[in-house]
């Protein structure tokens, strides 16, 4: 009796450490099923949080650029695309010239870069017609600016170096040598006589020739290039 004791206590004793055993194995199996658990699949991974990052950052320098402006006064140079002549160019018409370096605003943001291209409007132009008009007639008011494929309207004054190329003797200048002919046989014909008349005739030639030189057409001309300073009427704003 005493020996079947001790066999069923030493078997409950075996049970109990299996079981515990069992128990631990299980303990340390949903351990390492823990911690080999994969992540978040919902947390936004590291290239597409960068991309998103890097769009909104483009944006806000869009925004940024889009509150931008000048003020009236501000000046800028520009380079001339074309030819303008008094002998082919008239009032209304635009030409182009293309913005020679960055436009910064008081804070040094570039507001219009080099590289734009700046329409300019023919407000006046006409040929010098004597030796005392030493200019001619030449007035350019700028009208809009294209900055990145998008036009903004521009107001301002336009300021450059002109010269006058002399015109070949035209009608114009025929006539005035007649008319100084003709001054000449009157004269002539007052002193009397056909003498008279032919050398008074000759003299007024003379004279006429003389004021046909004096008063021949010269047109204004801005060369292809050439610099132009440009100053806002007004505020600009992109």
């Amino acid at each position: 009796m005493r020996k079947l004791v001790l066999v069923s206590v030493g078997a409950v004793l075996l049970l109990g450490c299996s079981a515990g055993h069992r128990k631990g194995s299980a303990a340390d199996s949903l351990d390492r099923d823990l911690s080999m658990a994969p992540g978040d699949s919902t947390h936004a991974l590291g290239d597409r949080g960068t991309s998103a990052t890097s769009a909104s950052a483009t944006s806000a320098n869009r925004n940024d650029a889009a509150g931008r402006s000048l003020a009236a006064g501000t000046t800028f140079s520009a380079t001339t695309n074309s030819r303008i002549s008094s002998a082919t160019n008239k009032a209304g018409e635009t030409v182009t010239a293309r913005v020679s370096t960055d436009v910064k605003d008081g804070s040094g943001r570039v507001v219009i870069p080099a590289g734009s291209t700046v329409r300019l409007r023919i407000t006046a132009i006409h040929e010098s017609e004597n030796k005392s008009d030493a200019t001619g007639t030449l007035a350019l008011a700028a009208q809009s600016v294209e900055i990145g494929g998008k036009t903004y309207p521009l107001s301002g004054t336009v300021h450059v170096s002109r010269t006058l190329v002399g015109r070949k003797t035209n009608v114009n200048d025929v006539a005035k040598v007649g008319a100084g002919a003709g001054v000449g046989a009157v004269a002539g014909r007052v002193l009397g006589g056909s003498k008279g008349t032919v050398i008074g005739g000759v003299l007024g030639g003379a004279v006429g020739a003389q004021r046909a030189v004096e008063t021949k057409d010269r047109d204004v001309v801005v060369v292809s290039g050439s610099t132009a300073r440009i100053e806002l009427t007004s505020r600009f704003e992109r």
